[in-house]
Formats: structure tokens, sequence, C-alpha cells
């Protein structure tokens, strides 16, 4: 059978557009395999690695670049250090990845940069102590190039801890290039400051591979004095090609595939990356000064000349000479033009260049200059450019220092006949710096003449300023007819007030100044010639000193077609510090239309400012067009001469409900009080001033708040305030006094938690014969607490008797008498004799009372007494605690009486053994009636050698002690548990609150003891702020070698966390472990615990911190001689009080015992109804002697305190005084 001929043909095409369908598929998969391979490849080779793009999908190719992936970061947390290497010379300063540590460091920083905690990584340089500069360079790995915006922004730290002096070169950046040229990029200034600062490099354009050195030099120094955290590349990729298959509108296609934008085009910088923007400009004019002056004549009549040079010739060694680099090469053998201070000294402060004469010019083709300037360092006075025709006039000018980089400018010359271009530096005659420009192009527009000019006029020298002395221009008060000093300074109130503000911008924003508004005179942010794609800024000139009343006052507006407009914020460059963190920032729209003009208004307090410093706007648009503005209007300088201070009614005393009264934060401290709502002291819900410890922020040492200047005081005064200190890491909260001089002096200081909870304190103000200033200081030891004041009032008169005394900064009227005075002494202060740490701080900063108990100093039966003030006696029992220290072999006789103001001292507590080089406490119940007392601390002298005995944080609370045998609710505090402040034995603090008044932590949803959310306990929380494992020690009293003692508590830990807690016993400084509670099922849950020891001891419930959850206690009790299935048992040794005084431990048969004794006594003794009485209740801490009721005689254990149960009537104490 044959087929059609017709069909045949049609299968044949078919089977021949199959055939070509499947070669084309084939084509098309073998090219899509060929472009996978290339990208393949180039992620795999070195042509693509480290060029700031990411040729691989997980950016593989840009690790250990000196920087890390997508986001091209260093922050250094990880153990490679994004492939930086370390170069050193000799052995001390070399640069190190370290964490801060621990506490509060002596030098360097507290935290990192980038988590703000001691867990942070960052790079410093160690301890240097050298006759000759030692040197350390940290090299990043090779680069393969950079874009002309390419920036580094890194945190970096200086502080001379030492005082030592920094040294002219602690720290600097350069760039080596492949041929081994290196250039000079980044000098901060050599000034002190412990806080991270924020500098920012720029790199520019580099068209061959580089490494860039980050360099430390220093004879002397402290460990991690010089440090550098967080560093991020910006910018630096050159164009890639577009998506689409052409350049948007506005743009011209680079060779490379990329595009830039048309201003881009024959500027002067290759901005593509191949040169191609700036290949076909045969018809402009370039001079980089390579080969020569290029028609630039260099030619004044100014004694201070322009030279061409380059870094190369100004110095090789001294970084702080010459740009660095030029603007052509980037590299230190390129040439430009260079003005600075002669070695010879500056006799003129100008020097100027011309160009050739060129032909006149009109408005539609105006003649065009671009040219980068290099204005570096506190000499350069600024930059004008100026047309000379037959007048000579000004067309662009650029003020002031812009930092160390090139910054492109623009200048559009129109002129109507034969014209030269002028540009004049101004040079200041101060430390370093000078002026530089490079790489000028003048467009085709303009065109050599070879006509020549005569000057109809010459222009008149500027005015001379009105005063001599350029400290005294814009200080804020009138020194000068018509107040001329302060005419220009930046305040709008003045006539030429706002033209006081340059802009400093070096992007494509810039700031201009609208004075031909029909309404008011406004700066508003406009495009500009610069090449970076920074902020714009404006700034004022150098202002200041400033006083505590200072505000800045402005109006502005955000508006137009967008959603977001952009930002704005406010910052102050201080002369010596450099540039501060923002004041004020504002980010969005402030009006609701689209083209609605919405003002706002501000009120910004400056406060003092001890240097000289500059205001500064920085704005930022989204896009900058028409309808789309971000301006400033009104602005004014309120209260700003440094000697005003405005007298206020409530003068030192504020609650903070309206501000900070006559209070305000100092700007020379780490980090501020922030005003919060919804948790102070009076109402519960108005404000109170805080210092979160734990917001991550937060940076630095210390925050303070300064009282406005008062007046000399002729007697003591008292500043009362409620505070307080919560948290496993709240640091501490110090009160001082600064005179006119600046001398400082302790008067109040608390330090570790203190619970969630408001405490009273009471300072003493002392006599004032000059006028000084109050500070509240909040000193951050670690990352995890919160420091809180309130209601702060300032009296006349001494304060009430203290009811806790540190002795940090004062001795709270406490005196001595007798052979030898007690001393008030700190670790640092004592020499051979005495405690090397106090107890309140636990370190050699801290200050306590001791006496010198060696043979030599006070001899044998020779007395020393320390008298505490007058208290006021209640008829409430008080509870009376304090710690003591005693050493040597056989220190001293130390005993503690009571001493009604009427009749004899009753002793209270006594011992005279070696305790060891402990802080032992002692507390116990005083009842005295209406009667008034004292305290007597008495020790005689025992022939000891090299001994001594010392008090601190003596207290008298207005409530009873808890006893301490029973069980301890934590409902009226952490009776006789502490949180030891020993930075050896632990880091954290356990922390006492309830599920009622907690905020910021996870807690148990209800206590144990009351079942409910006001209920309270003792909590450890595991978080982000501190390092994993760190540890809290809950410590219990001293106890005695009884056999055994029952500890009974209950604990708390969710399933979820990974903290532990231990039971441990502390016996003459050694670790005795007990329990280990991991598995807490989620619930409160009892535990039972039999202690036997054959010396006295500590219990120490320790936590220790995971990273998660939290673990609490609550209703600890121990029973000293009983166990745990309540047997009473015997002790293994004589019974002694464990060096307590605690009347509520004595059990029931010896209590009821002492209770019949008194009523006998009472009745025989008669007393008036009416007359007062003394009871001190003192016991030997009722350990159950084998009788149960005999009391114990004397004992030699070094816990005896040989204590009385007595009760003496007015009657008694009337016949005694007969």
């Amino acid at each position: 059978m044959k087929f059609p001929r017709t069909v045949f043909r049609l299968r044949c095409e078919g089977r021949e557009n199959m055939l070509r369908f499947w070669r084309s598929t084939v084509l098309l998969l073998l090219c899509l395999q060929c472009v996978c391979a290339s990208g393949s490849s180039r992620c795999e080779t070195p042509e693509g690695k480290c060029d700031f793009v990411c040729d691989c999908s997980d950016c593989s190719d840009e690790q250990n670049c000196g920087f890390s992936g997508k986001t091209f970061e260093c922050d250094f947390e990880d153990e490679g250090v994004c492939g930086w290497k370390i170069e050193s010379v000799g052995e001390g300063n070399k640069w190190q990845r370290v964490q801060s540590g621990d506490g509060l460091p002596e030098s360097g920083p507290t935290s990192d940069f980038t988590t703000g905690t001691a867990t942070g990584w960052f790079m410093s340089v160690s301890a240097v102590g050298a006759e000759s500069l030692q040197s350390s360079v940290l090299i990043s790995p090779e680069i393969k190039g950079s874009s002309p915006t390419c920036r580094l922004r890194l945190r970096y730290f200086l502080w001379d801890s030492g005082h030592t002096g920094l040294g002219p070169t602690p720290l600097w950046a350069s760039i080596l290039h492949q041929d081994s040229q290196e250039a000079i990029v980044w000098r901060p200034e050599a000034s002190s400051a412990r806080s991270w600062r924020e500098a920012t490099v720029f790199l520019g354009r580099i068209s061959s591979p580089f490494r860039i050195h980050l360099h430390s030099a220093r004879s002397a120094g402290q460990n991690g004095d010089v440090a550098i955290d967080q560093l991020e590349f910006l910018d630096c990729a050159l164009p890639s090609p577009p998506a689409g298959n052409s350049c948007p509108a506005g743009t011209v296609a680079c060779g490379g595939g990329g595009c830039v934008e048309q201003r881009q085009v024959c500027d002067g910088s290759d901005d593509c990356g191949d040169g191609s923007d700036e290949a076909r400009c045969d018809d402009y004019y370039h001079c980089d000064f390579e080969e020569g002056l290029c028609d630039w004549d260099l030619r004044s009549i100014s004694k201070l000349k322009w030279i061409r040079t380059n870094q190369e010739n100004i110095s090789r060694t001294d970084p702080w000479k010459g740009p660095g680099r030029d603007h052509s090469n980037n590299t230190a053998s390129g040439y430009f033009l260079y003005v600075t201070v002669p070695d010879g000294g500056l006799t003129m402060d100008w020097a100027a260049f011309q160009s050739p004469r060129l032909q006149p010019t009109n408005s539609s083709h105006p003649c065009k200059m671009v040219m980068y300037t290099h204005q570096f360092g506190p000499r350069s006075g600024g930059l004008t450019v100026l047309v000379a025709d037959r007048l000579i006039y000004p067309v662009w000018e650029r003020g002031g220092a812009l930092g160390d980089l090139w910054v492109k400018a623009e200048v559009e010359i129109v002129s109507n006949y034969t014209f030269q271009i002028l540009i004049m530096a101004a040079i200041r005659d101060l430390a370093y710096g000078g002026i530089a420009i490079d790489s000028i192009v003048l467009s085709p527009e303009c065109r050599w003449s070879s006509d020549n000019t005569t000057l109809e006029k010459i222009p008149k020298p500027p005015k001379h300023p009105c005063i001599d002395d350029p400290e005294k221009m814009c200080d804020f008060q009138a020194d000068c007819d018509a107040a001329e000093d302060e005419a220009k300074c930046g305040d709008f109130s003045y006539l030429e007030g706002s033209s006081g503000w340059t802009d400093t911008s070096i992007g494509s924003q810039g700031w201009l100044l609208d004075k031909n508004s029909t309404t008011e005179e406004f700066l508003y942010v406009a495009e500009a010639a610069g090449q970076q794609l920074t902020e714009a800024q404006i700034r004022t000139p150098l202002l200041g000193p400033t006083g505590p009343a200072c505000n800045l006052s402005f109006d502005f507006a955000l508006t137009g077609s967008l959603d977001h407009i952009g930002e704005l914020s406010v910052r102050v460059i201080d002369s010596l510090l450099g540039v501060r963190p923002k004041l004020w920032e504002f980010s969005g729209k402030t009006g609701a239309g689209d083209e609605e003009e919405t003002w706002q208004h501000v009120d910004l307090p400056i406060g003092v400012r001890k240097h000289r410093f500059q205001l500064a706007f920085e704005a930022r648009a989204m896009k900058v067009q028409p309808f789309a503005w971000i301006k400033v209007r009104n602005v004014r300088f309120i209260s700003c001469h440094a000697d005003y201070t405005p007298s206020l009614p409530t003068g030192a005393s504020c609650n903070f409900e309206d501000g900070l009264c006559a209070w305000y934060q100092d700007n020379s401290d780490n980090f501020d009080w922030s005003v919060v709502t919804g948790m102070d002291h009076s109402i519960g819900v108005g404000t109170s001033l805080v210092v979160d410890m734990w917001s991550p922020s937060l940076r630095g040492a210390f925050g303070r708040l300064l009282s406005f200047p008062q007046r000399p005081t002729p007697t003591e005064r008292c500043l009362t305030f409620y505070y307080k200190l919560y948290g496993p890491n709240a640091g501490a909260l110090n009160v001082k006094l600064t005179d006119g001089l600046g001398y400082e002096i302790l008067l109040w200081t608390r330090a570790g938690a203190h619970g969630n909870e408001w405490h009273e304190a009471h300072c003493p103000v002392p006599q004032q014969r000059t006028s000084f200033q109050l500070i509240f200081e909040a000193v951050r030891s670690g990352f995890d607490g919160q420091v809180a004041i309130d209601d702060v009032a300032f009296v006349d008169g001494p304060c009430s008797i203290p009811r806790r005394c540190s002795f940090e900064g004062q001795k709270c009227g406490y005196t001595s008498y007798g052979a030898i005075n007690w001393l008030h002494r700190n670790g640092h202060t004592t020499t051979m004799n005495g405690p090397k740490t106090d107890h309140t701080l636990g370190t050699e900063l801290g200050y306590y009372m001791m006496v010198n108990t060696d043979a030599d100093i006070l001899p044998p039966g020779s007395a020393a007494v320390l008298v505490s003030p007058v208290q006021q006696g209640t008829t409430r029992p008080e509870c009376v605690s304090f710690w003591y220290h005693m050493t040597g072999g056989n220190p001293a006789f130390f005993t503690v009486y009571v001493k009604p103001q009427k009749g004899q001292r009753v002793p209270i507590f006594s011992e005279n053994l070696n305790e060891g080089d402990d802080w032992r406490h002692v507390n116990g119940n005083i009842s005295v009636g209406l009667a008034s007392w004292q305290l007597e601390f008495e020790v005689v002298g025992s022939g000891s050698r090299g001994s001594h005995v010392a008090v601190d944080d003596i207290t008298v609370s207005a409530h009873p002690c808890e006893d301490q045998g029973s069980k301890c609710s934590l409902e009226n505090g952490m009776c006789s548990w502490i949180n030891i402040q020993d930075r050896k034995r632990d880091k954290l603090d356990w922390e006492l609150t309830s599920p009622e008044k907690e905020k910021h932590y996870p807690v148990p949803p209800e206590d144990h003891t009351l079942r409910s959310e006001k209920g309270h306990f003792l909590f450890f929380p595991s978080s982000n702020r501190t390092a994993a494992n760190q540890n809290a020690w809950l410590v219990s009293p001293q106890l005695p070698p009884v056999k055994p003692t029952c500890l009974r508590f209950w604990a708390y830990k969710p399933q979820s966390s990974d903290c532990q807690l231990k039971v441990l016993i502390l016996s003459g400084g050694i670790i005795n472990q007990q329990l280990i509670l991991n598995d807490l099922s989620g619930h409160w849950r009892q535990f039972e615990h039999n202690i036997t020891f054959h010396e006295g001891y500590q219990i120490v419930f320790e936590g220790i911190k995971g990273t998660s959850g939290f673990v609490a206690l609550d209703d600890i009790e121990f029973t000293v001689g009983l166990d745990c299935a309540t047997r009473v048992t015997k002790p293994t040794s004589k019974p002694d009080n464990a060096g307590g005084i605690a009347a509520s431990v004595i059990v029931a048969l010896l209590l009821i015992g002492t209770l019949v004794a008194l009523l006998v006594f009472y009745l025989r003794t008669k007393p008036d109804a009416n007359a007062p009485s003394l009871a001190v209740g003192i016991s030997n801490e009722g350990y159950v002697t084998e009788d149960h009721v005999t009391d114990p005689p004397r004992q030699n254990h070094p816990m005896a305190a040989g204590f009385n149960n007595v009760s003496i009537s007015a009657e008694v104490i009337k016949r005694e005084e007969e």
C-alpha cells in the first residue's frame, strides 16, 4: 500500500522540525551550562574572591576577606577574626582578640561594641612599657579593589587609663598597594575617652589589589586601652550590570556592563571601575599634577604659598603630616597642590593660586570646574573659589575641616568678561593638618583667552574681628558692640545668624539656605556634587562652652508626596572628643497630605559642654525632588552662657514628674539616665530616673546626673532620695560632691542586688565654703540589672541618723576615743595591718573602720572605742547588724556594748580569736523602750603582733531580725542570708522579687509561701547579657559544728531552664559540695538535707547560669542541732553562737526560761510604769545544750561570742548612776 505523497511530505517536514527543535534545545542547554559554568568558575577562582560581590550563592567567596558574608562586616566574634593577621615589633603593644572580662576593668572597654556585653569579642592592643615606640599592625587579607564611594565604618576605643599619655600615634590606618606603596587613609584624634567611638575610613577608588593596615605605636600604656570592633564595609562594589537590558534614564553605560550617573562622566574619578566613564573626555581640561602644573599659576602676593608635592616628599614617617595620598592614584607617590603652616611659622593666613585667562561665558554654556579637596585637621580654615574679571568676587566656598578624605566639588562660572579662577585657602596656626587640591577638571566651555583684563576695583580685605580672642566668639556672651561676636553663630534671631551655618556635606545631598522666602528663611536639603553616599550635614561655628540650662530650639518639617521623606538628626562635634552620639533624631514625615507643610517644634537640652563644640544638623532624603523637603527654621540658642544657672523654686528637690528640675545629664560620661513612666516610688504610675544596665544599646562604664551649681552652705545639709538596685548584676549607685575645681568626694554608695523594691536613703552633705554640685552616678559592674532614683529632696539641717553606714566617703557621725583612734581606711591606704578589701564593695577601694591592735600601737590593756551617733529609742524591737574582721595570733578583746543615754553600758557581743581573712556577720534585736542609746565597739589590746580589728556595714533596722533558726519566708527581706560581694567567689547576685512586681525577667507565677503573685522569693536568671556558667552565692550566717543541722527549702526551675542549683558548705575558705539539684519538674519542690561538719561553717546556695530560664528559692529554714527527722542531737563540741547575736534563735524551752527569769526580775524591781526600760534581746544563738536550759559558759571556739540576755529597768539604771 502506498501513502499519498502529500502525507509523506508532511511527515518529513514534521521530522525535520522536530530535529531542529531538539538541536535548539541542546544548544540552549549548552549555553545555560556555559553560563552556569562561568558563574561557578568565578565563584571558585581567585578573581572572584574578596571583591565585594557575592559570586557564590552563599557568598562564600566573600568570607575571611577582612569581612565576611553578604553584609561585608567583621565583629570579631568568630575565632578566625575574618582573616586579619598580626605583625608586631617589640615584646609589648601587640594586637590580640579579647573579651572585656567580668566586672569593671581597670583598663580597656567595659564591653565589646557589637553585643555590648562582657561575652563579646574585640581586637585590642596589649600593655606596653618601653623606652622606645613599640608597634603592632593588624593586616587584612588581600582585597581585589574598591569603588570611589568605598568606606569602612568602625568603632574604636582610645583611653589613657594609666595616665601615661596616649602618644602621637596610638591608632591609624593605611592601605598597602600591590606594588608595596603605602598610603595613610585614617588618623583619629589622639584624645582619651572611656567609650567606644565611631569613625569612617574613606578608602576611595583603589584599582589594584590592596591590604588594609591598622597600626598602633606606643611606648607606654595599659592593656586594652587601644581597641577596635564592628567593621563595616559600605558601598565598596563597582557598578554591576542592570537588571534589564539597558541602563536607566539619566545614566550612562560603562564598558564593563555597569551604569553610572551622567554627572559622573568626565569628572576626574573612575566611577565605572574600568575607566570608561573618563575615556571620552578629550574636550575637557584635566590636570592631576602628575607631570606639572598644567598652566595653573601658583604665584601670589601672599607670603604663604601653594606647592606641588606628594606625600613621600612631605613625610614618610609622621602620619600626621600631609593628606597621606593623592586623589588621582590613591598613593603616597601621587602629586597634588598643598598648603599648610610652614616650618618657619605662619606670617600670613591665606594662600591663592589662579587659572589662565578664560573667555567669557553665559548661563546656557557656563564654565564648569570639578576639583577634589582634602581639608584635614584644625589648620584647615576653609576654601574659597573666586572669579576675577573686572572685580573679584566669590562663587563657591567650603569652610573648615571635612575629614581625612578627598571631597568632590563642582563650581559653575558665568562671566561676561575675560576672567580667571582664583582658589584661596585659609590656614590656621594650629597643631596639624592642611589643605590639598587634586584632579581639577575644566569643561569644554572653559576656553583659554589671550585678552588682558583690568581690575576696576581691588576688593577690601575682610573686616578684622571685633575681638582678638577667638575663644570669645560665639560663647553666648556679647563682648562687642551690637553683639557682633555673636551675630553669625547660627542663631536665627540675629539678622545674619543663619549665615553662621556652613554646609559640610561630602555626599550627593547637601544643605542650602533659603533667604529669599516670602515667609521665613530656612535651611533645606538639596542635591549636591559630593561623591560619597553619606548624610547631608551642616554645622555651626565653634560654640560655647555652655551652662546647665542651655537648650537648642528649632522647627522642622519633612513633607512631600512620599510616604517616607527621610531622616533628620542633631549631633554635637566636640573639639576634644570628636563626633558624639546623636542628641535627637526623627524619621518619616511630618505632614499627612502629599503637599501639606506641617512644622513641628523641638526644645533640645544641650546642657553643660566644657569644651568648644559645633552643632550639626544631619539629614538624608529618600529622594530629592520638588515637593519633597527636609527643612529647618527658627533656630535659637536659649540660656546657653556658661555662667548662667536658672533659679528654680524647688532647688535640687525633684520628683521628675515635670522633667529633671535642677539636674542635668553629664555630657562627658558614657550613657544617660532615662525618664521612665510606670515604676516611680511615690505614685506607682509616675516617672522616675532609670538606667537599664540590661539595655543592648548601653555602652561604657558610668552615667552621671549633675545638679545645678549650689551655693555655699554654712551648715550641714541632707540629700534624701529613694533608690532601686535590681538584678543579678546591677552595679553600683554613688552620690558624689564636686567643688569648683573639679575635685570629687564620695558621699554615699550602694552596690549589688537590693531587691525589686524602693529603698529610702539619707546622705549627709557636709558644710561647703564654695559653690558645689551633687552627682548621682550609676556605675556598671556587668550587663544585667537596673538602677533607679526618685523623689530627691535637698534640705537644710543634718540628716536623721542613717540606719546603715557603709563608711564609703564618710563616717556617718561615728567617733572614737581611748588610747588610739579608730581609722577610716581602705585597702589602698592600709599598709601592714587591715583588711585588703572592705565588705560593702569587696574591693580595695571600699572603706571600713579599723584599729591596729599590734602591741606597739595598742599596748596590752589599752582600749580604743568606736561610738555610734545617738539613736532615738522606740517601743518596737530593732535589728542591729554589722560585719567584723579580726586577724592575728591573738588579735584583741573585741566587745560591742549598748550604752543607754543614762546608765551603764551593756555588753551584747564579744570575741577575741583570729577569725581568718573573712568578714563575719553579726545581727540581733535590741529593745530599749523610749530611751536614747548608742553602740560602742571596744577593742582592748592583747599584746599581739600584726593584728587588727575592723567593722563595716553597721545597720540599725526598724524591724526585728528574722529568727535564725526559723523559716525565712522572704516576705520581709532576706533574713540573715546575703549575697557576697567577693568577685573571686561569684560574679552575679540572687535577687528578691515577686510576680506582681516583676516586669523584666521570667519568674514563677506565684511564690511558695503565700501561693500568690504578691509573695516574694529569691531567683537567679539566665539571660544573654551575661556569660554562661557565671555563678551567684547566697550565703548563710556562720553556723557551729553541731551534728547535724537540718536544711529545708523550696526550689523552682522550669523544665526549659538549664540553670544549675548547688548546696555547698564553706568552712575555712574550703568548699564542700552537698547537693546538686537539676530536675525540679517545673513546680515548687521541697528539699531536706542533714548537714554534719566538724568546724564552723556557712551554707551556700550556688546558682550557675545557663543559657535560658531561671532557678528560684523560697521558705529557707535551717535548724541547728536538729536533724530533718526532728530528733534532738548532742553537739559535737561545746555550743557556740556562730558569730551571731540574733535573739530569735533561742529554742522554745530556753526562751520560756528566760521569760520567766525576766518576769521574776521585773516583779522584784517594781519599776515605775512610765519609766523607760532597756531590754537587749541578745542570745548565744540558742543552740540546745544537753540539759536544754543551762546557759553555756564562755567558749574558746572561734564562733563563741559570750552574749547576755538582759533586761534593765529604769530604776536599776538610776540606782547605778547614784
